[in-house]
């Protein structure tokens, strides 16, 4: 190693090592070596070279004598008479100085110093003297301004590696960037896509060898209502790989590095690429460098001449009795060999500064597009930067293309995509799935998730599924695996804009029954939704009808050829149109209105197959007309409207097979005798509304088995109950009884039978007369006793009779006894 001396010759125990200027330079992290292209590796190594040159000749300077000088045995009174170098040029003798003497002027002469002989004292004397005072400046610093302007070069070529505003972007993105070049799932993800694309090429060799027509066919069918990403250029026939193959290649610890890289370069991104201070910084400490290097070049070019051999000092003669004294300047001829040197490596230096400010401003560095990359690796989604974040890149690329292309993995979005499936993989195993596996209303196996970030492929191995519910689940795409739960039947998708591949499409439009869509904007309805022709019940929740534009309408619904049920759950004005093209089919309309006032009903005199319609929340003040011409109506359900008079209701005896009518949750205030046309209804809901009293009329309704007319104000109940021989189910609740009349314990079918929070004072003892009785309600009212006879209902028990404590335990213990048994 070249040390440097600090001590004098006699004293050179102690050494620095030049490995200490390594701080005033690049950053010891070889980390920072992909952010220096070629132009900065040179000029790194030129900048060692000029360091050394540095460093030698100021050990020299340190260890060395650095001159020795002789008096002039030749004076004058003219100092410039006397020339050194003339006579350092010539042996000199006393002969030829004294024949110089006569030949150059009569004036000069030889002459005798007082002491001939001068002892070492006054050498050492003399010699610091005439260096200190006559040796020229550049000739006795040349070394240091040396180190001192490699050292500026130095810190100028790596001052953006330092300063706050840029040190932490720099050290994050170089961190970044070495993680995803040794990343697994970069290794995995080009390999997969280069086999995607070397099966792309066996697939288009095998379609040009295809029938134009079957080729047509081939188009047609690909165009199916398909929504899937066209990101990635790959085979659609290949199949996805199955979870267990995976671990082998990338395990669960690499994934959820790779997806913590993932989330890195977005967060990078997003601080970096809005600003250009690292391309500034670059720029001005390059042209810093330019502007240095001019000055060097310039004074160095200038000043070198002054490294002389041979040079003059004039001594008060009173010191040593001679005054013109003859130095040798002893490190000046290899001084001046190294300046030289010295002037090439600035030189050479300087031009790559020139190349680098070239290079900045002739190249658009504030932008980089991944074209070459996504045509290389056939990723498309791949997004093209901008400012620091696309000049980090430039300077990578000139490191080695290998980096940007790699690193460009992570800004694909499908590539995070399949990331995150994998890892969806590992933690939703099929242990864990079956966990959540219950029966539904509609006793079917039913798989809920909730709020993943994909959806599992494990989902596809229990195959016993019979209904797929999922909710908030983002990216979720349903593959062609799906066509291994053959026993699925239902899917709900809440909001969740499931896409769908063209393979799936085909299996569940041959299977799927049941389709519950809730969705914030009309937009996110699936177009492969329209292709499921064996869909028999369809819910759909959401803005359906846009006030801006047509857009929001439901498409032609002509192809769902099986559907027998339509939910829509909405805030429509009027029916949509395209509910017309099920008019043949059609058996049940479910309209859930948010407070909106549903006016058109035109679409409703052509569904003429209509069994039950439910018109809920639409504000309506009336029955539509449009409901009388439904023939085959047989449920009609009005809840939650504003009906204040049903007189219409006249004109339901045209819906000759009505037999349910809900007109709960309104405004109502009475009931029309002419009910009683209403021959054939069973079921009647008149509950939630401001009935004071029933007509007696209704209860000629002899068909009615269901009667609720609860939270009303209905102060006594007509004798003419007791016509209902059919009634099954009667509630009173929440009214103003106070009396209950006995005729309705005639009514011997009744197996419900409501009455809580009334002002009731007594059960009569007929009660025992209801020997179908399951379910009696009577707390709330004023009852200060049962009676007895109630322990007389046969299918009456303890947990049927709702009432109480306190009463109930007045019965007598063998009546206790007999409700509490079974």
């Amino acid at each position: 190693m070249i040390t440097l001396s600090v001590l004098p010759p006699s004293e050179r125990g102690s050494m620095i090592p030049v490995g200490e200027f390594k701080n005033f330079g690049i950053d010891s992290n070889s980390q920072f070596r992909v952010l220096k292209p070629w132009w900065d590796v040179l000029s790194e190594y030129l900048c060692i070279a000029m360091l050394m040159i540095g460093v030698f000749g100021c050990t020299l300077q340190l260890t060395q004598d650095k001159i020795a000088c002789l008096p002039s045995h030749i004076t004058s009174p003219v100092k410039d008479a006397i020339n050194c170098s003339y006579i350092t040029d010539h042996e000199p003798n006393k002969t030829s100085d004294r024949t110089l003497a006569k030949s150059v002027s009569p004036i000069v002469k030889e002459v005798f110093g007082r002491k001939n002989n001068l002892d070492i004292h006054q050498y050492l004397f003399v010699n610091h003297y005439c260096y200190e005072r006559f040796v020229h400046w550049y000739a006795k610093y040349f070394p240091y301004l040396v180190v001192i302007h490699t050292m500026i070069f130095m810190i100028a070529s790596s001052f953006w590696f330092k300063f706050p505003g840029t040190s932490s972007k720099i050290d994050l993105f170089v961190n970044i960037l070495g993680k995803c070049f040794d990343s697994p799932w970069t290794t995995r993800a080009l390999s997969e896509v280069s086999e995607e694309r070397g099966e792309e090429k066996l697939v288009s060799l095998r379609r040009n060898t295809m029938s134009k027509d079957f080729k047509d066919r081939a188009d047609e069918e690909e165009t199916i209502g398909l929504i899937r990403s066209a990101s990635v250029k790959s085979n659609p026939e290949k199949k996805t790989p199955e979870p267990q193959s995976t671990p082998s290649v990338l395990d669960k610890k690499e994934g959820e590095q790779a997806k913590a890289l993932f989330e890195k370069v977005k967060k990078f991104r997003t601080h970096v690429e809005e600003a250009d201070i690292l391309y500034l910084m670059y720029v001005l400490q390059t042209s810093l460098k330019v502007f240095k290097f001019l000055i060097i070049i310039i004074y160095t070019a200038v000043l070198v001449s002054n490294i002389e051999i041979v040079v003059r000092c004039d001594v008060p003669p009173d010191l040593t009795g001679f005054d013109i004294y003859c130095c040798n300047h002893t490190k000046a001829h290899l001084f001046s060999k190294l300046a030289y040197c010295y002037i090439c490596f600035v030189g050479v230096y300087g031009l790559m500064c020139i190349y680098t400010l070239y290079w900045v401003f002739h190249r658009p560095l504030k932008e980089y597009s991944f074209e070459y990359v996504r045509l290389e690796t056939g990723i498309n989604d791949i997004p093209d930067v901008k400012n620091d974040f696309a000049f980090l890149l430039h300077l990578v690329d000139q490191y080695d293309a290998l980096y940007p292309k790699r690193f460009a993995v992570f800004l694909s979005e499908v590539s995070e995509s399949h990331l995150h499936q994998l890892n969806l993989n590992y933690e939703w195993t099929n242990k864990k799935l079956r966990t959540h596996l219950t029966k539904n209303s509609n006793d079917k196996l039913e798989l809920y998730l909730l709020g993943l970030p994909g959806l599992p492929d494990t989902i596809f191995e229990i195959t016993e599924i019979e209904s797929l519910k999922l909710e908030q689940v983002k990216n979720a795409t349903i593959p062609a695996s799906v066509a291994k739960l053959e026993s699925l039947q239902q899917l709900s998708l809440i909001y969740c804009p499931a896409k769908m591949q063209l393979p799936a499409v085909n299996h569940l439009k041959e299977r799927l029954k049941v389709l519950r869509l809730t969705f914030e904007t009309s937009e996110e309805i699936p177009l492969w939704m329209y292709s499921l022709h064996s869909l028999e019940e369809l819910y759909l929740t959401g803005p359906l009808i846009s006030e801006v534009s047509k857009s929001g309408t439901l498409e032609s619904l002509r192809s769902l050829s099986s559907l027998r049920l339509l939910s829509l759950r909405s805030n429509l004005r009027k029916i949509p149109p395209s509910i017309v093209d099920l008019a043949a089919q059609l058996e049940r309309l479910c309209i859930h209105n948010e407070g909106v006032k549903l006016q058109a009903f035109s679409s409703l005199k052509k569904l003429t197959n209509l069994v039950s319609l439910e018109l809920s929340g639409c504000d309506l003040e009336r029955i539509p007309s449009a409901v009388f011409s439904l023939n085959n109506l047989q449920e009609l359900d009005l809840k939650d409207n504003k009906l204040t008079t049903v007189e219409e209701i006249l004109s339901l005896q045209h819906c000759r097979r009505l037999v349910t009518l809900r007109l709960w949750h309104n405004k109502i205030s009475y009931i029309p005798e002419h009910i009683t046309k209403l021959r054939t209804l069973e079921t009647l809901d008149i509950s939630w509304n401001k009935l004071k009293k029933l007509p007696s009329r209704l209860f000629y309704c002899t068909k009615l088995r269901h009667l609720d007319v609860s939270h009303n104000q209905i102060t006594y109940l007509p004798p003419e109950v007791s016509i209902l021989q059919g009634l099954q189910f009667f509630s009173a609740a929440f009214n103003s009884l106070e009396a209950l009349p006995e005729e309705l314990y005639s009514c011997k079918h009744l197996k419900t039978l409501v009455l809580c929070n009334n002002c009731l004072s007594s059960l009569s003892s007929r009660v025992e007369n209801l020997a179908q009785l399951v379910r009696l309600d009577i707390k709330g009212n004023r009852l200060e006793s049962l009676p007895v006879e109630i322990g007389d209902c046969p299918l009456l028990r303890r947990s049927g009779l709702i009432v109480e404590d306190s009463l109930f335990d007045l019965l007598p213990s063998d009546i206790r006894n007999k409700l509490s048994q079974g």
